[in-house]
């Protein structure tokens, strides 16, 4: 069974599908692969000196499926919350999990139809997990912020979102740190 559906395939997106894939949560990554990070150049991602942007997609993809997520290729059309979690709907099928990570950019319409409550500024209202007003329903990156649509600070709110979402299925705070002997 599918742990976490994400809509969504850019930095948050697949931040939040890295923390919850590399933690054993069965992960499914909905993209149509039209991030902006194929416009991007990165100069300013800690760790990263230059990078084109479709060059940092694909790393971070194969990365994601290293850990065992699955990327689709589809575009989803619907977002519904179910007694047991959320369904996405795609034109070919529909996906259940208890968990759903909304990282679509600035099109804020799963969020809305979801009913997910939104600031004065026109934004996704979250806190600092980047859960919705609706129950185990995240949204993250620019989707939540008015103006801030930096890379970095969208893969820090998709991984803020996994790491909420670990909180909640190992019933204590969770912490992803790995050290050196984990790379052996």
């Amino acid at each position: 069974m599918t742990d976490v559906l994400i809509v969504g395939g850019g930095p948050a997106g697949l931040s939040a599908a890295l923390f919850t894939a590399k933690n054993d949560l069965d992960t499914v990554v909905f993209d149509t692969d039209e991030t902006w990070m194929h416009k991007a150049h990165l100069f300013n991602y800690l760790g990263i000196e230059s990078e084109d942007g479709t060059e940092f997609v694909d790393d971070a993809r194969a990365q994601v499926e290293d850990f065992g997520a699955e990327l689709r290729e589809e575009q989803v059309s619907g977002v519904e919350e179910t007694g047991g979690g959320f369904t996405v709907s795609t034109e070919d099928d529909e996906h259940e999990a208890p968990y759903v990570v909304l990282a679509t950019g600035a099109k804020r319409d799963l969020a809305e139809s979801l009913g997910c409550a939104f600031t004065d500024e026109d934004v996704v209202d979250v806190g600092v997990a980047m859960e919705t007003s609706v129950d185990d329903a995240y949204a993250t990156g620019a989707m939540v912020r008015a103006e801030e649509w930096q890379a970095v600070i969208s893969a820090g709110d998709g991984a803020a979102a996994a790491l909420n979402i670990l909180s909640k299925e190992k019933g204590e705070h969770y912490h992803d740190f790995d050290v050196p002997a984990d790379a052996e």
